[in-house]
């Protein structure tokens, strides 16, 4: 496909060639992520001030803005260096202008004595008389057309006013073409959306004050382009890796079966209709691309391990890989007893193996005595190979985004792809961050699993949490302590858990607790962690390391120390690793008191439920679709104008109708499909555009 198209250039030219944008204004927009005149077509103000025109002020309820043409009576400058008064009187009554360090000649020249003007801006009252400070507008009456009745507010930054904002915008929009329209007739007209540049000048000209509606239709489309470009992006890309041909992997069952007849418990019915999907995407000649979301406990690793046994029953290899090391082994931890049942071999590959150790490894996977295989990216180094790698699954934990996916799909040309997130989603935010798999979720606890109790407790009551804790222990019973990420920096973080650590050893005896954080080296810790998963210790004290895949079934007691700094996944995560044996569980927040009116919320949600997809629901309205999943590493697109709180029903939309797009026009070279190009190219979807043959 040639490059960008012809009617988008004047947007995408220089900022600083806008009228007003000098190469300052154009280096300080760039806080606003506003770098071409694009960016400022999707700025949207974010409230509006009425400045229609009234006969008097009289009436306002103050302090308010008005816009009001009056007579000027007259100047009354400063004794001294006080304020620079000037009186004038609308239709009814008087009030003043007040200018501080004001030039009189100035002043007598926009103001003359005798003369009417229209002045706009915010009236107060001072000593029970009315005052307007500085006002925005002073204009004769032949020019009181430039004030809009409804002036938009837009967000600034150091260095730039409203005015110079109002200024650009407005420039932008002169360069705003007629575009072809991307979006389906029938959606457009059921939505009662506008044209595209309708809708841009609709959003920047409000028709009220105050802030906008997202219900607005104008504002509505224009989100609704934002994610279905982000849509067409993520279809695109898993067309692309569905079409680099997949193998059909035809398990028989035979291993499966031999797991079964070895689990102690029946699988829920989520666990079997996931192993289903899975095992028919295997079987399909299209690369398989699939998400597996389970909640805490809902029994990914078994799911996990079937999928892997379908590859190794039609003869090849699976690949599991973790994000950090005490993950992998976890897994191998999880997987191997199970896999013994089948007589299947699973080996651990991981940047600790070295020499003749590391070189065995690799010479078993390459002929294929090794039938699945965990581990962290070590996995996919260039020197590993594979026999026959006909599955990779990826523990995400938000580390990969799309591009990551796409890399190692690379990896084993046609091995089928599964994802895992222990982490729930709100599903709007799942389709954004995983448009491009299909998804499985896991919404049922294996049985057996108790619930867990949740209370709250203040830190002056750590005394007898203490006392609690000792009679638990003695009784047998194993506790995490999780202390918080102080400031986010290592030092006083580690300074929270030694100091816990050292006081709770001095208050429950020597050798009955462990120590395990961030800053240690990965052999200390393992041999902590592997002493309590042992039982030769009581307590481990820990900071947010154990937060996932940490498996100690005897641990009953969870105390989350300073809880009200954790958000909701984190505190749910956290909970998620007690409740695993048929031991009652119980978890313990600790906050310092006073909670803030957001921290009371978020603790009381933790002790009224479970759920963890209800949760990340809560958490998705407190905190916004950035903060969730920390846009940053998440893969997770920026919107400038598409809020996913607001408007999670747009985004399923966007999903189903780029999908249908390219099944009817996967090259996109109907006359919508040129006009969806188009859209793509407005949105800087560059990537996606590769992703078209060219056409």
């Amino acid at each position: 496909m040639s490059g960008r198209p012809e009617p988008l250039f004047p947007l995408f030219a220089q900022l600083a060639s806008l009228p007003g944008v000098g190469p300052k204004t154009a280096k300080a927009l760039e806080a606003l992520h506003v770098t071409l005149p694009r960016d400022l077509l999707f700025l949207l103000p974010h409230s509006a001030i009425d400045r229609r025109r009234r006969a008097t002020i009289n009436g306002l309820v103050l302090p308010a803005t008005a816009t009001v043409a009056v007579r000027v009576l007259r100047h009354m400058p400063p004794r001294g260096r006080g304020a620079y008064r000037i009186q004038v009187a609308d239709s009814e009554t008087q009030f003043d202008l007040i200018f501080f360090h004001a030039r009189a000649p100035y002043l007598e020249r926009i103001l003359p004595e005798g003369e009417e003007r229209l002045v706009s801006g915010r009236l107060e009252l001072y000593d029970g008389r009315a005052q307007m400070a500085h006002p925005d507008y002073v204009l004769p009456p032949e020019e009181t057309s430039e004030i809009p009745a409804f002036e938009p507010v837009y967000p600034l930054t150091a260095g730039v006013t409203q005015k110079v904002m109002a200024k650009a915008v407005a420039a932008a929009l002169e360069r705003a073409p007629e575009l072809p329209e991307w979006i389906d007739a029938q959606q457009k007209a059921q939505a009662e959306w506008p044209d595209w540049k309708r809708a841009l000048t609709f959003a920047h000209l409000p028709e009220r004050g105050g802030p906008p509606d997202p219900k607005d239709p104008a504002r509505e489309r224009l989100a609704y382009d934002e994610l279905l470009a982000h849509q067409l992006t993520l279809a695109l890309a898993r067309n692309r890796s569905r079409a680099s041909r997949g193998r059909e992997s035809h398990g028989d069952g035979r291993l499966r079966d031999k797991v079964l007849a070895a689990l102690p418990y029946t699988p829920t019915g989520a666990q079997t209709r996931a192993v289903k999907e899975i095992a028919a995407d295997m079987a399909a000649p299209e690369k398989m691309m699939r998400l597996l979301q389970g909640d805490v406990g809902a029994g990914k690793t078994l799911v996990a391990l079937m999928a892997l046994l379908v590859a190794v029953e039609a003869g090849g290899q699976g690949v599991l890989m973790a994000p950090t090391e005490i993950l992998a082994r976890q897994h191998l931890a999880g997987l191997q007893p199970l896999a013994a049942a089948a007589g299947v071999r699973v080996e651990i590959l991981t940047g600790r193996d070295k020499g003749a150790e590391r070189r065995r490894k690799l010479e078993d996977l390459a002929s294929g005595a090794i039938d699945i295989l965990t581990g962290t990216h070590a996995v996919f180094q260039d020197e590993v190979v594979y026999h026959d790698l006909r599955l990779a699954i990826v523990d995400e934990q938000h580390r990969f985004g799309v591009r990551q996916r796409m890399q190692i799909g690379r990896k084993g040309q046609a091995a089928d792809m599964l994802v895992m997130t222990a982490t729930p989603i709100p599903r709007s935010l799942s389709l954004a961050q995983y448009g491009d798999l299909d998804i499985s979720v896991l919404d049922e606890k294996p049985p057996g699993r108790q619930p867990i109790r949740t209370s709250l407790a203040g830190t002056d009551r750590l005394d007898e949490v203490v006392a609690h804790l000792n009679r638990a222990t003695s009784e047998g019973q194993q506790a995490y302590w999780v202390c918080p990420l102080v400031e986010e920096s290592e030092s006083s973080d580690l300074t929270s858990a030694e100091v816990r650590f050292k006081y709770l050893r001095a208050a429950l005896g020597e050798g009955r607790v462990g120590l395990v954080h961030g800053q240690m080296p990965a052999e200390e810790k393992d041999a902590t962690m592997a002493a309590f998963q042992a039982g030769d210790l009581d307590v481990l004290v820990a900071t947010t390391v154990i937060e996932v895949g940490v498996d100690v079934p005897n641990a009953t007691i969870m105390v989350i120390e300073r809880a009200e700094a954790f958000g909701l996944a984190q505190l749910h995560q956290l909970r998620g690793r007690v409740g695993r044996g048929s031991g009652k569980s119980t978890c313990l927040l600790m906050y310092q008191p006073p909670l803030s009116e957001s921290a009371t919320k978020r603790l009381g949600l933790m002790r009224e439920t479970e759920d963890g997809f209800r949760i990340a629901e809560a958490d998705l309205h407190m905190r916004g679709a950035g903060d969730l999943i920390g846009t940053a590493q998440s893969g997770l697109p920026r919107f400038r104008v598409a809020d996913l709180e607001t408007q999670p029903q747009l985004m399923a939309v966007a999903q189903s109708d780029a999908r249908a797009l390219l099944a009817r026009d996967p090259e996109l070279t109907s006359e919508r499909g040129r006009a969806a190009r188009m859209l793509l190219w407005l949105m800087g979807q560059d990537e996606a555009i590769r992703l078209i043959s060219v056409g």
